[in-house]
């Protein structure tokens, strides 16, 4: 897992899009389905979906590992900027 690989999937926009997709479904769905498993499930899913559908140059459990790493980062970017959002805004 190399600190390059990481850094090109925190900055992969269709990755970005899929984490504040993912925000927007958990609000939308929290009373049903709770906060902590859908976001832990997607994470793990979009790490895995991207490098299994658009191919990679590095082995499956590298991009896998990295995609998580990554994942993880844009998804705090994103819940923070939720956060400063909703405080914000009423």
């Amino acid at each position: 897992m190399t600190l390059d690989l990481i850094l090109s999937y925190l900055l992969d926009p269709f990755r970005i899009g899929l984490m504040v997709a993912l925000v927007l479904t958990m609000a939308r769905t929290r009373a049903a389905t709770g906060v902590a498993l859908p976001l832990a499930a997607g994470v793990a899913f979009v790490a895995y979906i991207i490098p299994a559908t658009m191919g990679s140059a590095v082995p499956i459990r590298d991009a896998l590992l990295a995609g998580v790493v990554a994942n993880v980062v844009i998804l705090a970017v994103v819940l923070v900027v939720r956060a400063l959002v909703l405080r914000f805004r009423g």
